[in-house]
């Protein structure tokens, strides 16, 4: 069977993105979604993302890791999904859609794609990390030699090792530049290596450093390895809401499969 795809793009985080509207994907088929996402096989990406029709909103997100199984939340796959239903003529500048974790309102003005993340009700500090969930779960902690170090490996051990075990994390490593950024490399879980970007990561991260008294501020600078995101957020009582990842989506190319 053709496909016809897009291919989207947030911060080096690739997607590709299948209109399905017309319900007529086999979203079962998790070894044709794997093959889409290979990156020597198939298309190549980090994740395939379906729009999809919604009763009460603009559209419905259902993501797919690289590995073909459904997964939780990604944000900068939302971030690219508004992006791609502004193309589609969905949605012109403001979007409200239903991803695995619930309702997203966002907003786009060109390449800028601003995707409101669900609140953050609990910080989890250990010794020698955070753990929390911003629709993913994430891991955090701090890594000074994060240019060399060897992310793929440690990333691994920590994402299958106790508490997470078979369930698993996303692994973030950390280092402070300045008192509103951040350097963040992030070991995704379903891509089982570094992507370039992770936007429920950064918002992690951002949260994080503001939990842990690394930063006063509440808009926050992530440089991650394919560009530059922003996080800003309220706080009240350690509670995180108002929650907003900002960051470009682009569109790369089009084909058929």
């Amino acid at each position: 069977m053709q496909h016809t795809f897009y291919k989207y793009q947030g911060t080096g985080n690739d997607f590709v993105m299948i209109d399905n509207r017309q319900q007529n994907f086999d979203k079962n088929n998790t070894k044709r979604i794997a093959f889409l996402c290979d990156r020597r096989f198939g298309i190549g990406a980090d994740g395939l993302i379906l729009l999809e029709d919604h009763p009460d909103y603009d559209f419905k997100m259902v993501y797919y890791n690289s590995d073909g199984n459904q997964s939780s939340m990604c944000g900068n796959g939302g971030r690219c999904l508004v992006a791609f239903a502004r193309q589609l003529g969905v949605i012109t500048e403001k979007a409200v859609f239903e991803a695995i974790d619930g309702l997203h309102y966002a907003n786009i003005e060109g390449d800028i794609v601003t995707l409101q993340m669900q609140d953050v009700n609990a910080v989890e500090k250990y010794d020698t990390h955070v753990f929390l969930d911003t629709g993913s779960p994430h891991h955090v902690q701090f890594e000074d030699h994060i240019q060399t170090f060897d992310i793929k490996t440690e990333g691994a051990r920590i994402r299958y090792g106790a508490p997470y075990n078979e369930a698993g994390s996303n692994v973030n490593f950390v280092k402070k530049l300045t008192d509103d950024t951040f350097r963040v490399r992030t070991y995704e879980r379903g891509v089982e290596d570094e992507t370039l970007s992770c936007g429920t990561g950064v918002t992690a991260v951002a949260i994080a450093m503001h939990a842990l008294g690394e930063t006063q501020k509440t808009k926050v600078n992530l440089n991650v390895e394919g560009g530059a995101l922003q996080v800003c957020f309220d706080v009240q009582n350690s509670s995180y809401s108002n929650v907003w990842l900002i960051g470009a989506a682009k569109f790369v190319f089009e084909g058929v499969i």
